[in-house]
């Protein structure tokens, strides 16, 4: 949009959001939210607090999108476009970092750390520094992309994000075929606890696996988005947001409701000895 100096402002949205959909993700993820708030305490699995923010950070968001859509375009809120902007960004890097917490777990659990190919202690350091980096990145983009009003603040701030998202595709890629290399020769050469420990730690591998595409899937989607820019189809509708994040982001919050992580990991757990039940850094 030209303005009078001749410079190009940037448009915060292509469109009028939806109050309909905001609500419903609101209520999606609040319900979602709460309830790990409540599992969190019961279980006491604290590592698992990231994942509970970023479930909170994604309820909020769209409080922030429930709020522009009662605005009259273009003159959108600036506050609650940030909100959203930014919280709708970043949530899902504190899923990634409780889902690598996980691994780490689940490498020690099973003492199978001679089949990892990164060390047990180093897994959610080395992955959760990536996180960070992407989480700052993003979050600068976003912060520079919001307060955007020409068309080179837009541009920048819209490669910063890119840059952050690649982060976060590369750790996240990386981890998969970690997390895919140590499950593959724990099964060809299993471990004497891996074999007799009673609690499902394969199947929070998959579980894993499943959380991990569905983040990864969101980040692409995200990366496709910020590349295309603000003249490009998945910033000019708004339905491909509610498909391909706030629909992956929800699905992930409710299949850690289910298989929440405290059945590998729990005071029950009697089996698992008082050093591998402390955080995995």
């Amino acid at each position: 949009m030209a303005s009078d100096s001749g410079t190009v402002e940037y448009t915060l949205y292509n469109y009028s959001p939806s109050l309909a959909a905001a609500v419903i993700f609101i209520a999606c993820f609040g319900i979602s939210s709460v309830a790990h708030v409540i599992q969190l305490t019961m279980k006491k699995t604290w590592y698992f607090i990231p994942f509970v923010i970023g479930g909170l950070f994604e309820a909020v968001g769209y409080v922030g999108r429930a709020m522009n859509s009662q605005d009259k375009a273009p003159n959108w809120s600036i506050n609650a476009y940030i909100i959203q902007s930014l919280l709708l960004l970043i949530g899902p890097t504190f899923f990634a970092a409780s889902i690598y917490m996980i691994l780490g777990r689940i490498i020690r659990l099973t003492n199978g750390e001679a089949h990892s190919v990164v060390r047990a202690t180093w897994v959610t350091k080395i992955f959760v520094a990536g996180d960070v980096l992407s989480f700052l990145m993003q979050s600068a983009g976003g912060g520079m992309l919001a307060k955007a009003n020409s068309a080179d603040d837009q541009e920048l701030g819209e490669h910063i994000i890119v840059g952050g998202l690649i982060v976060q595709i590369l750790f996240f890629g990386f981890f998969v075929v970690a997390s895919g290399l140590f499950h593959y020769r724990i099964r060809a050469y299993p471990t004497n606890r891996s074999q007799t420990i009673s609690v499902p730690w394969e199947r929070y591998l998959v579980i894993l696996y499943v959380a991990s595409l569905l983040i990864l899937w969101r980040s692409i989607y995200r990366l496709a988005e910020y590349i295309q820019g603000s003249d490009g189809t998945l910033q000019m509708h708004e339905a491909y947001l509610y498909v391909f994040d706030a629909l992956l982001m929800f699905i992930t919050c409710i299949i850690f409701n289910i298989w929440h992580p405290s059945t590998i990991i729990s005071h029950k757990n009697m089996a698992v000895p008082q050093e591998e039940m402390e955080f995995s850094s």
